[in-house]
């Protein structure tokens, strides 16, 4: 499992404002660019229609998009603990005869203060390092999408 956490200038709750509204994925998660959230939604057990690229580039910055082919893939949302964490994979496919790997993600939410909230984001899919770069991706993007006016 590749792993990085982040601490963001947010509450808790601003953090996970934003996690609740599944289009927001594509938003910040490396590949994902649009995302198709079945009746149930941000919920244990929902399945979602994503739209990914085959191959992200992570070191892509927040304001490019990610180039490449687009492979449909599904999301299963396996666990969400409402403020604490939500586990979600991304159900590997085929595509033109290429494999779009499975992915499993767990996203945990912390206080750090009342303005700041640590994220660790975990991956299991392609290896160790690249699992790690894919985290710190996500986080980077997510950095600069959920910041709030800090208090010094």
């Amino acid at each position: 499992m590749g792993e990085a956490a982040r601490e963001l200038l947010a509450s808790r709750e601003d953090v996970w404002a934003y996690f609740v509204e599944p289009r927001h994925l594509s938003d910040w998660w490396p590949g994902i660019r649009t995302v198709e959230p079945d009746r149930r939604g941000f919920a244990q057990g929902a399945r979602w229609r994503v739209m990914a690229v085959e191959e992200p580039n992570f070191s892509l910055l927040p304001t490019r998009r990610d180039r490449g082919s687009l492979v449909e893939q599904t999301l299963v949302v396996h666990e969400v603990a409402p403020y604490e964490f939500w586990a979600w994979e991304l159900v590997g496919t085929v595509s033109r005869g290429r494999l779009a790997p499975s992915r499993r993600v767990r996203v945990a939410v912390s206080v750090v203060t009342l303005d700041q909230t640590r994220v660790t984001v975990g991956v299991t899919g392609r290896g160790n390092a690249r699992d790690r770069r894919l985290a710190e991706a996500a986080l980077d993007r997510l950095y600069d999408l959920v910041q709030t006016t800090a208090t010094s």
